[in-house]
């Protein structure tokens, strides 16, 4: 557990594991707990560092305006300050569009990307449909129990939800989020702004030398797959992958399949390129 100062705020980041180095960044309300469910497995084989995005959990931000190309460089601050002169990166939802930022800013940094449950222009993320505006309402009104069963159903499939409890299911969920499902951090609308008037689609092409794995979900009320293909397209050589029983947060729902399929696109990366390729 270690505090990365900068002049406008810190991060909070914690390092576990040894060997190739993976950065996983996460998205909208999440703190770098999130990734949990990856770290206690991946960090047998790789040296993975988490962390809270400026702003929430116990990260801080001076700035009165959040962007996408703010928080990747705070992430390439923090390789930095590790010494890591590349990294596997790994981004969720508004963390994919940050990744994608990364890798832009500083090409040779990114060893691959993984790129799980996103898009390729940040309106798409924040787009207001009547579902996000029901579901929306839902999180912010009504007793506390009804707020984080709100919650649930962005994550999960509503088949899923029907074969658990929901009440212990949000229990078990508030330390891998990094709050209690039933409250809103504060830096949330900030962070969706970011988002919303994020867009480097038109640079896509330029990664196309760093192996990219873009995962979505069949149930995904926010990223949905029609996304995820899109932004596969963008990125020359890019492999997708659809998970047909799974909702937006499908590394803590599926964390055994998740955690196969990074580990082998990361391992693929790594192999050297033989010469006649």
């Amino acid at each position: 557990m270690a505090q990365l100062t900068l002049a406008d705020g810190s991060i909070y980041h914690e390092r576990r594991g040894s060997g190739p180095p993976i950065l996983f960044i996460q998205g909208i309300g999440v703190t770098g707990s999130g990734w949990g469910p990856q770290v206690e497995e991946l960090s047998r084989d790789f040296d993975c560092i988490s962390f809270d995005n400026r702003g929430i959990g116990r990260s801080t931000s001076a700035t009165k305006r959040l962007t996408v190309v703010q928080m990747a460089a705070d992430a390439r601050a923090l390789m930095d300050e590790v010494g890591w002169t590349s990294a596997h990166v790994v981004g969720h939802s508004m963390g994919g569009m940050i990744a994608q930022q990364l890798a832009l800013d500083a090409p040779s940094r990114v060893r691959s990307l993984s790129l799980l449950c996103t898009f390729s222009r940040g309106a798409e993320g924040a787009r207001l449909t009547p579902w996000v505006l029901w579901m929306s309402l839902r999180t912010r009104i009504g007793s506390r129990a009804a707020r984080r069963r709100a919650f649930l159903e962005m994550l999960y499939p509503r088949e899923y939800l029907a074969t658990v409890s929901l009440d212990e299911l949000a229990s078990s969920l508030a330390p891998v989020i990094g709050r209690d499902l039933a409250d809103q951090p504060p830096i949330l609308m900030k962070q969706l702004g970011a988002l919303s008037g994020h867009d480097c689609s038109a640079r896509l092409k330029a990664l196309a030398h760093i192996p990219t794995l873009v995962i979505s979900a069949t149930h995904d009320p926010i990223a949905a797959p029609r996304y995820g293909i899109r932004l596969a397209e963008l990125i020359p050589g890019a492999r997708f992958l659809e998970m047909p029983d799974a909702a937006h947060g499908v590394p803590i729902q599926s964390p055994e399949l998740v955690n196969r399929l990074l580990r082998e696109h990361m391992q693929a990366a790594d192999q050297p390129v033989s010469a006649s390729s």
